[in-house]
């Protein structure tokens, strides 16, 4: 059996720092409980990893009840800031762990908003960034799921402005789509592609991996967006797909495969992937 891998998987950067961010504050408060509001990112793997370390998940509707001087992660996703005024009543140490291409979004929201604009989000509902985003543009806010949703958005005035930002982990092409369907509903509209740059690489280097594979196994979280994405253009361009969070789960047909591709969601630790490789070749 060959396995190769996408030249690009695993562990992006705002990912990286929220995992550095929550293990120094580990280190540096064992007199004190940390949490992390929410859960820090999308992967179980790397999430139980921090439980042993003594991080706890914190519930946004238990903000309340945790006490005061305790140390609360943000995670990588981001949050309202309403979110943040109810950490700062309990007088906690707020470490924030939001990735900055995250907190680029959330100032642009507020800013245009603060400018009158209407602010369109193309993203997932329920996302904890779009929450987050959501938050900081206030009222005059609409989201765009799919292309269908921009379809059936009003044509806008003249006189009105908008301004159209991305979930950083949402699809290049899908979010294409979106923009060209706006631009002709409204007039003035700004356009600010933010999807991540390592979600693109991510995308492009699976796009280029999947002609010489029989199969693609997609490594990581089954609830991180970013994963379900890959394995999307996964199932598109291979005959053979399957989104796996550890080696155990690897379907049995895979191991008859001559050649097997790995590609990884930007929440995976290296670890969980060098443990699908091993798997694959100490069976094959």
């Amino acid at each position: 059996m060959n396995v190769v891998l996408a030249d690009v998987l695993g562990y992006c950067m705002g990912v990286r720092r929220a995992m550095d961010f929550a293990l120094d504050s580990l280190e540096k408060n064992t007199d004190k409980t940390v949490y992390s509001l929410g859960p820090l990112i999308h992967n179980q793997t790397a999430l139980d990893s921090l439980e042993e370390k003594g991080l706890k998940v914190l519930p946004e509707a238990e903000i309340e009840t945790i006490e005061k001087n305790s140390v609360v992660v943000i995670r990588a996703h981001g949050i309202p800031p309403a979110t943040m005024e109810r950490l700062n009543r309990r007088e906690c140490t707020v470490v924030n762990a939001t990735c900055p291409r995250v907190l680029a979004s959330q100032k642009n929201a507020a800013k245009y908003a603060g400018l009158g604009y209407t602010v369109i989000l193309a993203g997932d509902k329920n996302h904890g960034e779009v929450t987050g985003i959501a938050g900081f543009a206030g009222k005059n806010f609409i989201l765009v799921e799919r292309l269908e949703d921009a379809v059936n958005i009003r044509h806008f005035d003249d006189s009105e402005e908008a301004v159209l930002l991305s979930q950083t982990t949402f699809g290049q092409e899908e979010f294409e789509a979106i923009r060209s369907v706006l631009s002709e509903k409204i007039k003035n509209l700004k356009v600010f592609n933010t999807i991540c740059s390592a979600t693109r690489e991510r995308q492009e280097a699976l796009h280029r991996l999947c002609p010489s594979a029989d199969g693609i196994l997609v490594v990581g979280g089954k609830n991180s967006a970013n994963t379900k994405r890959l394995l999307q253009i996964a199932e598109e361009n291979c005959g053979r797909a399957a989104l796996i969070e550890t080696c155990s789960e690897i379907p049995e047909d895979f191991f008859t495969l001559e050649t097997v591709g790995i590609t990884a969601g930007a929440s995976t630790p290296d670890d969980v992937i060098q443990g699908v490789v091993a798997a694959l070749k100490q069976k094959a």
